[in-house]
């Protein structure tokens, strides 16, 4: 490995750590969002510096260029992360410790390191390069100020692609299932338990219909190559009794259906109504659509041909669905270990922080030969 190798690898172990001594669980990330924010306008001169609530977009202007108008690139990540039980951020062997490191802390370590060694350049890029640093991903949809951000800032409506740099083990996770979760609140009469049969037990209608649901398939559709599947699982269960020695009258569980990306947000909620059918009332809530593949996309192939360790459906949501409605295409890939995520005492490999530095710089300069 060269001299300058060792010392991107070492700036990135450096930036990881530094990012993750910050404490930004959900929620609070004011003020890691701050020392990003100054870091950013200290170090690789942005064309433009914007700070939306707890969020950032910093964006660096391309060299003008006669014909056809540059290409416009989005690297994006979240500043949060879930709450959970972590010791001090701290690097021991070839891995670092610390909340976030894989979820997605060192995607943002990628994204500030690169913008440091652009910065350098003799020469302006061949694009436009937007970095997009958000708060409140961990949450529900409707508090993700990835939403506000792309209200507030027009120009990003204009990318040619956004790359959403969760953590996929350096493989190129394409599309992503939509998700919806519903509250179904089965309805009976109550009585008393040593007479069962003067009342209406509302736990036995939705034990019913969760036996049903645990024999459920998963419904597989296959787009550009990929399955995606389509899956609904209960997650929650409560109000299920007034006393021990009362029929319940009322049970309520919370059910998470995801759906393939050619599904719409709509027609899943059908789909949901369907299932249900007159057994229980439906309550829907955290609306989140899916999102297309983009797998022939022009930008995707040259990220595939600088080497990608692979290429997956993603069965999970993320935000690449926020830009799919805005008519963006956009990818989930990035260096952290997709099985650390949430995980107690999470940790990343170095190792692939550095593979995943190292694919984006290639890919961002293939573009930037081509560019014009």
């Amino acid at each position: 490995m060269s001299v300058e190798a060792n010392a991107v690898d070492a700036k990135l172990d450096e930036t990881l750590l530094w990012l993750c001594s910050i404490a930004s669980p959900i929620g609070e990330e004011r003020a890691l969002a701050d020392s990003v924010q100054a870091r950013l306008a200290a170090t690789t001169k942005p064309t433009s510096l914007v700070r939306i609530g707890d969020s950032i977009v910093a964006q660096y202007r391309g060299a003008s260029s006669r014909g056809a108008a540059r290409l416009h690139l989005g690297l994006v990540g979240h500043l949060d992360t879930v709450r959970t039980e972590n010791g001090p951020a701290r690097i021991e062997g070839s891995r670092l410790f610390g909340s976030g490191a894989s979820d997605m802390k060192s995607g943002l370590a990628v994204m500030l390191v690169l913008a440091d060694t652009l910065a350098l350049r003799p020469a302006p890029l061949g694009f436009d390069l937007s970095l997009v640093f958000y708060a409140r991903e961990e949450g529900p949809f409707a508090e993700n100020e990835l939403g506000r951000v792309l209200a507030e800032d027009e120009s990003l409506k204009s990318l040619d692609l956004a790359v959403c740099l969760e953590p996929s083990d350096n493989r190129l996770h394409l599309g992503c299932n939509g998700s919806i979760h519903a509250t179904l609140t089965f309805e009976g009469r109550t009585g008393h338990s040593a007479r069962p049969w003067e009342a209406d037990n509302a736990i036995s209608k939705g034990a019913a219909f969760l036996s049903e649901l645990a024999h459920r398939a998963p419904v597989a559709s296959v787009i550009d190559g990929l399955t995606y599947r389509t899956v609904t699982t209960a997650t929650q269960a409560k109000d299920g009794g007034r006393g021990r020695n009362v029929v319940p009258d009322r049970f309520t569980v919370n059910i998470n259906h995801r759906f393939a990306p050619s599904t719409s947000l709509e027609q899943a909620q059908a789909d949901v109504l369907a299932l249900v059918g007159d057994r229980a009332a439906v309550a829907f809530a955290d609306l989140s659509p899916a999102a297309p593949p983009n797998a022939s996309h022009p930008l995707v192939a040259k990220l595939i041909e600088v080497g990608v360790k692979g290429i997956e459906p993603k069965q999970a949501w993320t935000d690449v669905a926020r830009f799919a409605a805005l008519g963006v295409a956009a990818i989930n890939f990035g260096p952290g270990e997709n099985a650390q995520a949430h995980q107690k005492n999470e940790s990343t490999s170095l190792a692939l922080l550095h593979e995943g530095y190292g694919i984006f710089e290639r890919w961002l300069a293939a573009i930037d030969g081509s560019a014009g």
